[in-house]
């Protein structure tokens, strides 16, 4: 876990909920009132987010006591406890809503992540995700993506390069966009991983004999075109599939041999695990 990362986040977030105070409890409840609240699951899945509450909760009230019963990658079900809080009503209160938007989001990633790989298991093929994220929640999605089981593609625009169709069609082809590619990372001295998406064999072919790369992403080939591609490629670049590919399909691909599937939508048309924090009485 990224501590600064993961602090100002909980910072920020706290600031653009609470803001000058959480008015309804401090109307309702008497300053000094201590409670206990659990955290129910509501819905079948993988929890996700329990290491991230544990520091919301700390950074709100370091003298709230938490008892942790179900760990982030757990299998859960209706009724299933993941923890109890205790300690000042207001703290817990404020808290909740931060602690289950983060939570169900990502508990409903992990979840579809796990699913995934279930569907792929047997086959050598792992599942990835993709920048297709909501702006500020990244680390956090990503985070969830490797608790169900998938593997983390490049984090943002800085760390790898992933030479997609925009870029080879504006710098003028494939061997131009290797090329400046390279040319690139020698006079600033970088030492980053390249990929390069191809969209037809000749792409494929050029891609190849260029040289230069360490990942081919085949973008919208047809199951058959893939195993062929693969065949082609026969183990000098790392490969993965994109595009269209669906549920239904997704074991066929992976039986292709191809070493990654990148599949956005575990981030960004997810559906949240129902859970809810509920005060015990």
């Amino acid at each position: 876990m990224d501590t600064e990362l993961v602090h100002q986040f909980i910072k920020d977030t706290l600031a653009e909920d609470v803001g000058d105070g959480d008015h309804t409890s401090l109307a309702t409840i008497p300053q000094g009132t201590t409670g206990k609240a659990r955290l129910l699951v509501k819905d079948t899945g993988i929890l996700a987010g329990v290491e991230l509450a544990v520091e919301i909760f700390k950074i709100i009230d370091p003298l709230l006591k938490l008892d942790i019963f179900l760990q982030d990658g757990a299998s859960v079900k209706p009724q299933d406890v993941a923890f109890e809080v205790e300690g000042s009503t207001h703290s817990i209160l404020k808290a909740e809503r931060l602690v289950l938007n983060c939570m169900q989001r990502m508990s409903g990633i992990a979840t579809r992540t796990h699913s995934i790989v279930e569907m792929l298991e047997g086959t050598g093929t792992r599942v990835l995700d993709t920048r297709k994220t909501t702006p500020g929640f990244r680390y956090f999605e990503k985070w969830a993506v490797k608790i169900g089981g998938g593997v983390n593609h490049r984090f943002g625009l800085y760390d790898m390069i992933l030479i997609k169709d925009n870029h080879v069609d504006y710098s003028g082809g494939i061997k131009q966009a290797i090329q400046n590619t390279q040319a690139y990372l020698q006079a600033n001295n970088k030492q980053l991983k390249v990929e390069i998406e191809v969209r037809n064999f000749d792409e494929l072919q050029e891609a190849m004999e260029t040289g230069g790369i360490d990942r081919i992403m085949l973008d919208n080939f047809s199951v058959p075109d893939l195993k062929k591609a693969i065949e082609m490629i026969g183990g000098k670049f790392a490969t993965e599939a994109s595009g269209g590919i669906t549920a239904d399909t997704i074991r066929a691909y992976a039986e292709t041999g191809v070493d990654y599937i990148s599949v956005g939508a575990l981030t960004h048309s997810v559906k949240s695990l129902d859970l809810s924090l509920k005060a015990v009485k």
